[in-house]
């Protein structure tokens, strides 16, 4: 349900202190249950109704979502917009067989409908599965979760016109950094989660989400041998916190990274290409890591063997001094949880130690189906869709070289500061990334920004070939939205500055 009004059934007000499992399951059941006649009555009513066929796991998913978000371009507020979506999801499981249905109206009758829906499920359910009496479900169970956040709703931490002004703040700094600065373009947006789960072994599980996030892209002009050039430079940030993150300080330094960026690049020259040794800056430079390693350590592409790292836990897969985390735990930042979409809460998981690959992220399913256990890594975008095994915050550990004694140890090759888009191959490893920001080295030292340079190469390969580890490691400013099979979540990505080895450069030289 999406509606065009200024009223939010979402608590709100500015940041109290952290609150406590009890507090945010109470905020739960007055937004999701209580306006619509629900209790936790009605909610053990529908799972033992999903009970009375044979089933592995099920459980029910309440959500509503406030949203919001401003936009300026030439000083002129161009878009604003306000939605609340809210519903609930019934999922069941049957080995490998998931049935699931969602519904936007929350009320009893829609959701003993979708129940009904799932229920067909258990009519294929395995052979020689025993069917549990209702009356034996499991005793209520509060789940444990993690305090990272204040339950809060980030929409009234700062008011519409506050808000306006903070956008067009923004602009004249950035205007005033370089009249090379032609365009500015600034956002910002805040939504307000409240999640309600219920699982059939008795688990209640709630959480309180705010999340914000600030964008910035300028466009820079310069006459360049008689002809304008045009370059665009970007900056932002974010996470679990209110608007009044972002003061004066924080803006002008997006300022500073968006337009250095722009004017950097008004200078770059075509990029080289071959094979050549390669720096990665720290920070969001770990995409790459995100996107070519870190979903092939999900657990359902490697239960289906359909990643390049199936079957190789044990194995050396990196070079020594290669430490990869996916942590869930990480306060306020915008890939963090208190519990995931299954009511787990989340942790910190080595995905790979010392260059030894230790373990997959795990949702329920894929766990119990791997033997194996959930690493609090089932989410999803919505009560619209099921849960599958996602990252989180994922990054690489610092080493302990100097940032800039990995730049210097380059004879001949590409610093690449900043990335772009990209794309990957699951099965085999294959990425392809283009850099957004990068720089031609010789002799370890800095010679001329390049534009039109691409990092090709093969994951598991790559992680082989790291030379060199800084010791800076960098979380990103928290803007990263990942996606897989359809589905958009909030993440987290870092590493330190680092050298690779002997990686293919596509370039426009």
């Amino acid at each position: 349900m999406s509606l065009s009004t200024t009223h939010s059934p979402l608590v709100s007000g500015a940041a109290p202190s952290v609150a406590t499992t009890e507090e945010r399951l109470a905020i739960a059941e007055r937004v999701l249950l209580e306006p619509f006649g629900l209790t936790r009555h009605s909610l053990h009513s529908a799972l033992a109704a999903m009970h009375t066929h044979q089933v592995d796991d099920a459980d029910l998913y309440f959500q509503t979502t406030c949203s919001e978000g401003w936009s300026l371009e030439e000083g002129i507020v161009k878009t604003g917009s306000f939605s609340i979506d809210q519903g609930v999801g019934v999922r069941a499981v049957s080995g490998e067989k998931t049935a699931f249905a969602y519904s936007d109206d929350i009320s009893e009758a829609s959701l003993l409908d979708a129940v009904k829906t799932v229920r067909t499920i258990g009519a294929a359910g395995q052979q020689g599965r025993t069917k549990v009496d209702s009356a034996a479900l499991p005793a209520e169970l509060i789940a444990q979760s993690r305090d990272l956040y204040a339950a809060f709703n980030p929409i009234a931490s700062l008011d519409s016109a506050s808000k306006v002004a903070l956008l067009e703040r923004l602009e004249k700094m950035a205007r005033a950094k370089d009249p090379r600065v032609k365009q500015v373009m600034a956002g910002v947006a805040a939504e307000h989660d409240v999640v309600l789960i219920a699982r059939i072994d008795g688990t209640l599980a709630a959480d309180v989400r705010p999340l914000v996030r600030l964008s910035l892209t300028v466009i820079a002009e310069q006459e360049i041998q008689g002809e304008v050039r045009r370059e665009v430079g970007s900056a932002g940030g974010g996470g679990r916190l209110g608007l009044d993150y972002f003061d004066d300080a924080l803006l002008q330094q997006y300022v500073d990274e968006a337009v250095n960026a722009a004017l950097t690049n008004l200078e770059a020259r075509p990029a080289p290409a071959g094979v050549m040794d390669v720096v990665l800056g720290s920070g969001w430079p770990g995409v790459l890591l995100h996107e070519a390693i870190g979903h092939g350590l999900e657990g359902d592409f490697n239960r289906k063997g359909s990643s390049a790292f199936t079957g190789r836990i044990g194995q050396r897969v990196a070079a020594k001094g290669v430490t990869v985390l996916d942590d869930g735990t990480l306060s306020g930042r915008r890939g963090s949880l208190n519990v995931d979409d299954e009511g787990n809460p989340t942790q910190q998981t080595v995905l790979i130690e010392d260059g030894i690959l230790k373990g997959y992220l795990q949702d329920r399913m894929n766990a119990r189906l791997m033997g194996s256990h959930s690493t609090g890594n089932g989410r999803r975008e919505s009560y619209a869709h099921t849960p599958m095994p996602r990252m989180t915050n994922t990054y690489m550990l610092g080493g302990t070289e100097d940032p800039q004694a990995v730049i210097g140890s380059l004879e001949k090759g590409l610093y690449a500061s900043n990335f772009g888009g990209g794309q990957v191959d699951i099965t085999s490893g294959k990425f392809v990334f283009s850099a957004s920001q990068a720089w031609w080295v010789e002799n370890g030292k800095l010679q001329y920004p390049v534009k039109g340079a691409s990092i090709i190469g093969n994951g598991p390969d790559a992680l082989t070939r790291v030379a060199l580890i800084g010791n800076d490691m960098r979380l990103d400013s928290g803007v990263g939205t990942c996606g897989k099979e359809g589905q958009s979540v909030p993440v987290g990505i870092g590493q330190p500055t680092m050298r690779i080895n002997g990686m293919t450069v596509g370039g426009t030289a």
